[in-house]
């Protein structure tokens, strides 16, 4: 067993998509999974599974087989998430307020750069195969780089979390592993 967390894209934000955290718990708990524990109701989940399965396919289809919707599903390791947040490129007061990007595959060269060659005032950012790394200066709910920005220009599906979350998750992480 190997613990793992998952980030769900696009649940109980502006009304849609809404999902109880204890419908999401029991739902993995269905599909097989251990220690299953849920972290805010933005769809963070720290879980226990086997390793070699296409993780992220089988908790969307079971999302989808159960509330009707498409949802993209990220799952990393705990370590994974961990050297995401140590590899921050912002220094520490810049990096406790900034937001991380995960991207669910290596997006292509050619759009790496292309991206890496735009700028918005107030809006910081520094891109990896792995984590798009940003700071907005301005808040997030003013920015233009934002998850929907990056998808498009990146051809890749990802999802946002704060610091804060991702530091929590990983705590959490690291707490069913010395279980």
């Amino acid at each position: 067993m190997q613990t793992h967390i998952a980030l769900l894209r696009g649940i109980n934000v502006g009304g849609h998509k809404k999902l109880k955290m204890a419908d999401l718990k029991l739902l993995f708990e269905d599909l097989g999974f251990q220690d299953v524990v849920t972290y805010i109701q933005s769809g963070n989940v720290v879980f226990d599974a086997e390793e070699g399965e296409d993780l992220s396919g089988k908790i969307s289809k079971e999302i989808e087989n159960r509330f009707g919707w498409e949802l993209p599903v990220l799952v990393k390791t705990v370590n994974e998430i961990a050297i995401i947040l140590t590899d921050c490129p912002f220094k520490e007061e810049k990096k406790v307020e900034a937001y991380f990007m995960l991207l669910a595959s290596p997006p292509k060269e050619e759009f790496m750069k292309a991206v890496s060659e735009i700028s918005y005032p107030n809006e910081e950012f520094v891109l990896s195969p792995e984590c798009v790394y940003i700071y907005f200066g301005n808040g997030y709910g003013n920015a233009k780089l934002n998850n929907n920005f990056f998808e498009k220009k990146l051809k890749v599906a990802a999802t946002t979390r704060n610091y804060r979350t991702l530091a929590k998750l990983v705590e959490l992480a690291e707490k069913n592993i010395l279980k």
